[in-house]
C-alpha cells in the first residue's frame, strides 16, 4: 500500500514536470486588472467589487464556528475537522484579501486575493479524499496540498507564470464533480457538491463576461461583482450540506442513484404506455 502511494505521487510529479516542459509559460495579463465597474462610493474605490466580498467573511466565520461549537456538523474524523477548518478560514480570508486587491488592483495585491482561495481549493480536495477514497490518505494530504497551493502562488509571483496556479484552481473544478458523481459518498446530501460546482462555474462565466454584463445591466452591476456573489454561494451550499447530512447507510454513488431513478422512470412510462394501449383496445371493442 505504501509503495502504491509512492508510485502515485511519483507519477503525479512526473506528469507535472512533463507538463511544465512541453507547455509555454502563462504570464499574468495586466488587462486582468481593468475591471468594468470602477465607480467609487463613500470614498471607497471600486466600491461594489470591494463590498461584494463581505458574504465570504460571514459564511467563513459561521462555518468555522459551527465546526467547533458543540460539534454542530458532527465531524467525527480528525482529518475532516482540520480540512473543513482550513476551508472556512480560507473562505473568511477571501473577504480581506479580495477587498484589499480591489481597492487598488495590481499584481502585488492579487497575491493576497488568490492565496486564501487557494487554501480553500486545496483543503476541499483533501476533504474529498477523506470522504470518498481513504481517511488516512486524505488527512495526510491536507498539509502537502495546502503547501502546494501556496507554492503555486509564489511561483506565479516570482516567475510570472500561471501554469501551476491554473492546475491548482482548475483540476479540482473538474475532479470534484466527477468524483462526486462516480464515487460512493460517506454521507447523505452529496448532491450539494454539484450545486456548489454549478455556482462556481457560473461565477467563472460572470468573471469572463465582466464588461458585457456591466453593459447589459446599463452600468448597474458588473460581471465581476456578480462573480463574487455567486462564488460565495459555494461555501453556503457546502455549509448547508454539513448541517443537513448524516451517515449514508447504503453507500451508492450519484451515478448509481441516477441509474436506478432512470430505470424506474422507464418502467413507469412503459406501464403508462401499456395502460393507454389497453384502454384504446377496450374502447375500440365496445364501439358499435
Amino acid at each position: 500500500m505504501e509503495n502504491r502511494n509512492i508510485y502515485g505521487w511519483s507519477l503525479a510529479i512526473v506528469c507535472f514536470v512533463v507538463l511544465m516542459i512541453v507547455t509555454p509559460s502563462i504570464p499574468q495579463s495586466q488587462a486582468y486588472h481593468d475591471f468594468a465597474d470602477q465607480r467609487g462610493f463613500f470614498g471607497i474605490p471600486n466600491t461594489l467589487n470591494v463590498i461584494s466580498n463581505f458574504p465570504f467573511l460571514v459564511i467563513g466565520i459561521v462555518g468555522l464556528v459551527l465546526c467547533y461549537h458543540g460539534n454542530y456538523f458532527k465531524l467525527n474524523l480528525q482529518g475532516e475537522l482540520w480540512g473543513w477548518s482550513f476551508f472556512f478560514i480560507g473562505v473568511a480570508a477571501v473577504a480581506f484579501g479580495s477587498s484589499y486587491y480591489h481597492l487598488k488592483p495590481d499584481d502585488a495585491r492579487l497575491v493576497w486575493d488568490r492565496l486564501p482561495m487557494t487554501v480553500a481549493f486545496t483543503s476541499i480536495v483533501a476533504i474529498f479524499i477523506i470522504e470518498r477514497i481513504d481517511e488516512r490518505k486524505g488527512t495526510v494530504s491536507i498539509a502537502p496540498l495546502v503547501v502546494a497551493g501556496i507554492i503555486s502562488i509564489l511561483y506565479w509571483r516570482f516567475f510570472d507564470d500561471l501554469r501551476p496556479y491554473a492546475l491548482v484552481q482548475f483540476v479540482p473544478c473538474i475532479a470534484i464533480p466527477i468524483m462526486a458523481i462516480l464515487l460512493p459518498p460517506m454521507y447523505t446530501h452529496s448532491s450539494y457538491w454539484l450545486w456548489a460546482a454549478g455556482f462556481y462555474l457560473l461565477a467563472k462565466i460572470e468573471e469572463a463576461m465582466d464588461k458585457p454584463i456591466y453593459k447589459w445591466t446599463h452600468h448597474i452591476v458588473s460581471g465581476h461583482t456578480l462573480k463574487h456573489l455567486c462564488a460565495a454561494m459555494v461555501p453556503v451550499f457546502l455549509t448547508l450540506m454539513l448541517a443537513r447530512r448524516s451517515i449514508e447507510p447504503e453507500r451508492k454513488s450519484l451515478f448509481e442513484v441516477w441509474q436506478v431513478s432512470w430505470i424506474r422512470v422507464k418502467e413507469n412510462w412503459q406501464k403508462t404506455e401499456r395502460i393507454d394501449c389497453n384502454y384504446s383496445e377496450i374502447s375500440t371493442t365496445i364501439e358499435p
